[in-house]
C-alpha cells in the first residue's frame, strides 16, 4: 500500500510550482510595466508582450494544477488497487488454508464421527465465506454498472429489515435478541433486491463491529414529504470523524489490511452509498453522543407511482 508520504510529495511539489509561477508572473508584469514607462514610444509592443506572456504563464499554471489533480487521482487509484489485492488475498487465504488443514487431517488419520462432523461444519463455513466474498465482488460490479435485478414494487420496510437481521445474525452466530427493533409501518417503492442489499450490508457491519456483547438498535419511521428514515446504532468502537465519509469509498477499511481480524473487502458501504444514490436518497455516519459506537442513518423517498386515475 502506498504511504501517506508518497501522496504528500506531489502535493507539495505542485504547490511549490504554482507559487513559483505566481511569483514569476508578478515579477514579469512588474518589469514589463517599468519598461513601458521608460520607453513610451514602444508602449504597444510592451502591451502585446505583456498579454502574450500572461496567457503563456496562465497556460502553464493550468497545466500544473491539472498535473496535481491527476497525480492525486492516480495515487488514490493505486491505493484502491492495493487495498483490493490485500483484502481479497487475505479473504481467500484464510478459508483456503483452513479447508486444506481439515482435508489433510481427514486424509492422514482416522477421526471419530463427532470430530468428522465438526470438520465438515467448519469447511462449510469456510465455503460460505468464499461464496459471500465472490457474491460481494459481483454485486459491486453490478451496482456500479447500473444493472438492476427485479421490478419496482411496494416493499414493506419493517418486514424486510427483520428478515435481513435474521439472516445476518445467523451468519455471525449471534442471537436475534441482540438486535432491538423500533419500527413504524413504512412502504418504499423500489427493487426488493436493492433494498435487501442495502439493509444486509449495514446490518452486517453493525453486528460484525459491535462490542463483545452486540447491542444493535434498528429504527424505522416515516418523515414528512413522503420519505422514509432508518437508523442503525451499534455499540462497537466507532468510526473517527475524519473517516466517516471516506469509508464509503471502494475497498476502504479502517486499520492495516493484513492485520485485521474481521473479514471483509471494504465494499459493503460503497455498495450501500451507490444504491442509495440511485434511489435518490442519502446515507451518513455519525458517532453516538453518549458513548462508543456508530450511528448509520438512511433516508429514502417512498417513490409512490402515480396512478393513471389521478389528474
Amino acid at each position: 500500500m502506498l504511504s501517506r508520504r508518497s501522496l504528500s510529495l506531489p502535493i507539495i511539489l505542485g504547490i511549490v510550482m504554482i507559487l513559483l509561477l505566481v511569483v514569476l508572473t508578478a515579477g514579469w508584469i512588474s518589469l514589463s510595466v517599468l519598461g513601458m514607462l521608460e520607453a513610451g514610444r514602444f508602449a504597444g509592443v510592451y502591451w502585446v508582450l505583456l498579454t502574450v506572456g500572461t496567457m503563456f504563464i496562465a497556460m502553464l499554471l493550468v497545466g500544473v494544477i491539472l498535473y496535481l489533480v491527476l497525480s492525486i487521482k492516480a495515487i488514490n487509484l493505486n491505493r484502491q488497487q492495493s487495498n483490493f489485492i490485500d483484502s481479497v488475498t487475505h479473504e481467500l487465504k484464510s478459508p483456503i488454508a483452513s479447508m486444506k488443514l481439515y482435508l489433510q487431517t481427514l486424509g492422514r488419520r482416522q477421526v471419530d464421527e463427532e470430530e468428522r462432523a465438526g470438520f465438515y461444519r467448519f469447511m462449510l463455513d469456510d465455503l460460505e465465506r468464499l461464496d459471500q466474498l465472490i457474491n460481494q465482488l459481483l454485486e459491486a460490479g453490478r451496482v456500479e454498472s447500473g444493472r438492476s435485478i427485479g421490478e419496482v414494487e411496494a416493499v414493506e420496510v419493517p418486514e424486510l429489515l427483520r428478515a435481513c437481521a435474521a439472516s445476518v445474525c445467523q451468519h455471525h452466530q449471534v442471537p436475534l435478541e441482540a438486535i432491538r427493533f423500533r419500527l413504524e409501518p413504512c412502504t418504499v417503492w423500489a427493487r426488493r433486491a436493492d433494498l435487501a442489499m442495502i439493509f444486509r450490508n449495514v446490518l452486517d457491519n453493525a453486528v460484525k463491529y459491535a462490542g463483545e456483547v452486540p447491542e444493535v438498535v434498528v429504527e424505522c419511521r416515516r418523515q414528512p414529504g413522503n420519505r422514509m428514515f432508518v437508523r442503525i446504532t451499534d455499540n462497537g468502537p466507532g468510526i473517527p470523524p475524519r473517516m466517516r465519509r471516506k469509508v464509503f469509498g471502494r475497498f476502504v477499511r479502517l486499520g492495516w489490511e493484513l492485520e485485521r481480524k474481521k473479514p471483509g473487502t471494504g465494499l459493503g458501504l460503497h455498495i450501500v452509498q451507490t444504491l442509495v444514490r440511485q434511489l435518490r436518497g442519502r446515507v451518513r455516519i455519525l458517532g453516538r453522543p453518549t458513548g462508543r459506537g456508530t450511528v448509520l442513518e438512511l433516508e429514502l423517498p417512498e417513490n409512490r407511482p402515480v396512478s393513471s386515475n389521478e389528474p
